[in-house]
């Protein structure tokens, strides 16, 4: 599967950041945060009023103040920001179990699997630029093949939400500024000095006489970019995160060695849920191969839990998505969404030295992180009493715990073993208003009727469809001669036009 990196850039950072904390701060005439760097203060981020005014990151604090005498000028307070962007980073792992912090502005996630989640792509871009905007952030989104090439685009790209198609980073960034590449100052100006203002002049240029002048790091951030040489992204862990890791002396890479590893990083974990009296809900486990990437599967459980081999059963069913690659030199568990265990619940399993039985929750958990999970559905009871209308499909419950509704299964009066989702028409022999059918026609073949058992009359729901007010149905139970049960029922009362027309139907088997 290929590598697919979201870069996350917030143009506003600083100064979204700094409003929500100082909310009845004047901000009419524009606001720019400083810092100073050693000679002079300078602007390090300036909100749209300010720029438009012609103040710009980088400015001398000085010359902004020339421009705007009434500007706000807050210090810049860089432990506050950075803080801030490692809690949204955080936030982002509803998204994907591969966040990292790009600072000072920026978030990377590794959204490789996950598309699918959101509905694509686009729709996964167009779902988190929405959540943010709903923060009240501003933002641009790239999302790549490459980290590097994600960054450039997001800062330096024409559209607030670019999707790149896999393989399509090099023409992409053919036309983006040189600054893309996260070069420092000087290298940015000897660069720009030599006419290579963009990164696709700076590909057609030669290698070994750049390198010579600038060093290797220039071509490593090109080669980064374009996926010639692969660049890692170190993984957030969320803060005060139940996370066991163990690292080994020789790479493993078989499923039994993983398996092995899974269940004592379980344990520990397990045991320090049960300190806490917390449940696990979403279970991130990482494998840091020797290439430097990481491999992630992601489990979510209906419920809180806690117990050991349920949380390694559902670990281990999904050691086939691993690709060990040359070999893992570490695993990681990361417990990254906890919640109380309920009032009623017992600690079982951990305290007792026991395992508690499989129940319903842990059977929703293995099906929901198998492949295919959207097809499984429960049948919950619906308000209404006409057949086809008292049961509907509900999806098993996710890992953001809403609540399930209860499943009940008593009936009125007695229901066929399968119901058809359409009535089926069907030809009959028989004497009107109260007798059964003595012989019906369905499917072609002819059956007739030993024994019935009925009417049940059940009225058409005016309130939910106009046309069914006044409509009547007679359900019957009709056994054939060759023992078969079937569910029938005639559309009307036989006395009453407005009823029905008096047409039968088969409904379902018994």
């Amino acid at each position: 599967m290929p590598r697919r990196i979201i870069s996350l850039w917030l143009p506003f950072w600083h100064t979204d950041l700094w409003r929500r904390s100082n909310p009845d701060e004047p901000t009419g005439s524009g606001l720019a945060l400083h810092t100073h760097d050693g000679r002079r203060h300078v602007v390090v981020a300036a909100d749209r009023v300010a720029r438009t005014a012609g103040i710009a990151p980088g400015m001398a604090l000085t010359h902004a103040r020339a421009l705007v005498p009434d500007l706000s000028t807050p210090q810049l307070d860089a432990d506050a920001d950075a803080g801030a962007l490692e809690r949204l980073a955080e936030w982002c792992l509803w998204l994907s179990p591969l966040v990292a912090v790009d600072p000072p502005d920026g978030i990377w996630i590794d959204s490789t699997g996950c598309d699918h989640l959101q509905g694509g792509e686009a729709s996964m871009l167009d779902a988190l630029a929405g959540r943010l905007v709903a923060l009240g952030l501003t933002c641009r989104l790239c999302l790549a093949d490459t980290p590097g090439a994600a960054h450039a685009l997001a800062r330096y790209g024409r559209n607030d939400r670019t999707c790149l198609p896999a393989g399509g980073q090099s023409t992409a960034l053919a036309s983006i500024p040189i600054g893309g590449l996260r070069l420092g100052g000087q290298t940015e100006e000897g660069l720009q000095r030599l006419g290579l203002s963009t990164i696709g002049a700076l590909q057609a240029a030669p290698r070994a006489p750049l390198s010579r002048r600038f060093g290797a790091n220039l071509m490593r951030r090109l080669d980064q970019a374009t996926g010639a040489v692969f660049e890692p992204i170190q993984p957030l862990r969320p803060r005060d995160a139940i996370a066991p890791r163990r690292s080994f002396v020789e790479p493993i890479g078989t499923p039994e060695a993983i398996a092995t590893v899974i269940g004592v990083l379980v344990d520990d974990a397990a045991q320090e849920l049960v300190r806490r009296g917390m449940g696990a809900r979403l279970i991130d486990l990482r494998c840091e191969r020797v290439d430097a990437s990481v491999q992630v599967c992601r489990v979510g459980l209906a419920a809180p839990a806690y117990e050991a081999a349920h949380i390694a059963r559902l670990l281990r069913e999904r050691i086939e998505t691993i690709e060990p690659g040359f070999g893992i030199e570490a695993m990681q568990l990361v417990v990254t969404r906890v919640e109380p265990v309920p009032a009623d619940g017992r600690m079982r399993g951990m305290l007792a030295g026991e395992h508690g039985a499989e129940d319903l929750d842990c059977l929703i958990d293995r099906l929901r992180n198998r492949e295919g999970i959207e097809q499984i559905y429960r049948i919950a009871e619906a308000g209404s009493h006409l057949p086809e209308r008292t049961q509907l499909r509900v999806a098993l419950p996710d890992a953001t715990g809403r609540k399930r509704n209860p499943i009940f299964w008593q009936w009125a009066a007695p229901r066929p073993a399968r119901l058809f989702p359409t009535p089926e028409p069907i030809t009959v022999l028989g004497t009107l208003p109260a007798d059964p059918p003595h012989v019906f026609v369905w499917r072609g073949e002819r059956h007739r009727v030993r024994a019935a058992d009925g009417p049940e009359r059940i009225h058409g729901e005016w309130w939910h469809d106009a046309d069914e007010y006044g409509a009547v149905r007679d359900y019957w139970i009709v056994e054939d001669e060759a023992g078969c049960r079937f569910w029938l029922f005639r559309q009307g009362d036989g006395i009453h036009e407005w009823s029905g027309d008096l047409t039968w139907f088969v409904h379902g088997v018994l």
